[in-house]
């Protein structure tokens, strides 16, 4: 998963409509905005701190960071922004909406500061393990084709996943700051086989075409919030998206923006139904909040 998920972003853009799928930031500016008003808000009852940084892990095209930055900035926030990108496709389209950031390949990189941190449909796309028993599920070829080793009830971790959580909230825990998680997957830790492949906007076969199609697996936020607190970093309760994103206005955001355009009625309402509503976006991806203990709780968790 790891390694077909390197090339596969290594050599493309996969996002919009003549790319494989399509993320909530760029269904809408709303929802970046959204996000930037959370990250203001939580910097304000910090005390604004002058060396806080934005940050965001795996930034697409940069479409939610200057979104969020231009809230920020409207805020009184000036500080420097940093992007955890291994894509060469995608840090270029990176820099024409957000020029002045500076550019790592992981989360070690980012300056020992306090961050105003963002991590959307990052953390699926990171490699799980997956277990029949006490047995791991491998891979081996069949004739010309790769198939799975083991069948029956599967349960899935990710040791990936949990070090990077953990360096995240280390570095709260050291520097000050918060990060938002906002991804698809659980809120409890269970069973079942959640890997998944997509491609030109429909499930594909994980096994299929290795490296051209996006690998991801529901994220375990019960797993996240563990690796999280095993550091001393505080952690929000878990909220689905729909009801993260009503509570901090994007009702009323919409309302503002027909106002003034009212051409993008039609629009806006679509886009608040897409990122809101149950049987879209809203209720399969949640929210949380990792901070460090002497920041507040973010809007939206209380």
């Amino acid at each position: 998963m790891g390694l077909c998920n390197a090339h596969y972003y290594a050599t493309r853009d996969p996002l919009g409509a003549a790319g494989d799928f399509t993320t909530a930031p760029e269904i809408s500016q709303m929802f970046g905005e959204i996000v930037g008003a959370a990250l203001a808000d939580c910097w304000a009852r910090a005390g604004s701190p002058a060396d806080a940084v934005y940050a965001e892990l795996g930034p697409g095209r940069g479409t939610l960071a200057a979104d969020a930055l231009r809230v920020l900035r409207k805020a009184g926030f000036a500080g420097d922004v940093h992007l955890v990108e291994t894509s060469p496709a995608l840090c270029a389209e990176q820099v024409k909406r957000v020029p002045d950031a500076q550019w790592h390949e992981d989360i070690d990189g980012l300056p020992k500061a306090p961050l105003l941190l963002v991590a959307n449909e990052f953390i699926d796309a990171l490699p799980v393990r997956q277990w029949v028993g006490s047995e791991e599920r491998s891979l081996t070829i069949e004739g010309e084709r790769l198939v799975f080793t083991l069948d029956g009830e599967i349960r899935e971790d990710a040791p990936v996943r949990d070090a990077a959580v953990a360096a995240i909230a280390r570095h709260l825990t050291q520097h000050g700051g918060a990060v938002l998680v906002i991804d698809y997957g659980h809120a409890r830790s269970g069973v079942g086989d959640t890997l998944q492949a997509v491609r030109r906007h429909k499930y594909a076969d994980p096994l299929a075409d290795p490296g051209e199609a996006d690998l991801t697996a529901h994220v375990d936020f019960e797993a996240v919030s563990k690796a999280a607190t095993s550091t001393g970093a505080a952690v929000t309760r878990i909220v689905e998206q729909g009801e993260w994103l009503t509570r901090l206005g994007i009702t009323a955001r919409a309302a503002a923006l027909a106002t003034g355009n009212p051409e993008r009625r039609d629009e806006l309402a679509l886009a608040v139904q897409r990122l809101t509503t149950a049987n879209r976006m809203g209720k399969l991806f949640k929210v949380m909040a990792i901070h460090s203990p002497e920041w507040e709780i973010p809007a939206g968790f209380q």
